[in-house]
């Protein structure tokens, strides 16, 4: 399934900068940064269940929030991009 993750994490401390740091870097483990605090990830059941108790585990819950939006495995219909930077397809052959 295609899950967008968006977070908001509060970086007036160096606490807040570094637990920006590593939401980022759990999120870029799952899947693609598509924007600077959004992240698409293709995930099973298991996964998600993960991602989302690491993520819970860095956070301030009192100074930052995250969102999970769940689109499913039928995600291609439910995506449109216009403008720049277009996303990578992440089913697809990997090629370098």
């Amino acid at each position: 399934m295609l899950v967008l993750i968006t977070y908001d994490v509060n970086t007036e401390t160096n606490a807040g900068q570094k637990r920006l740091r590593k939401v980022a870097k759990v999120c870029q483990n799952y899947g693609q940064r598509v924007q600077n605090s959004v992240f698409e990830c293709i995930v099973d059941a298991t996964q998600f269940t993960s991602l989302k108790i690491e993520l819970s585990e860095i956070i301030d819950e009192s100074k930052d929030s995250l969102r999970f939006y769940q689109l499913g495995n039928n995600y291609k219909s439910k995506v449109t991009h216009i403008g720049i930077k277009e996303s990578i397809d992440l089913e697809g052959p990997l090629i370098l």
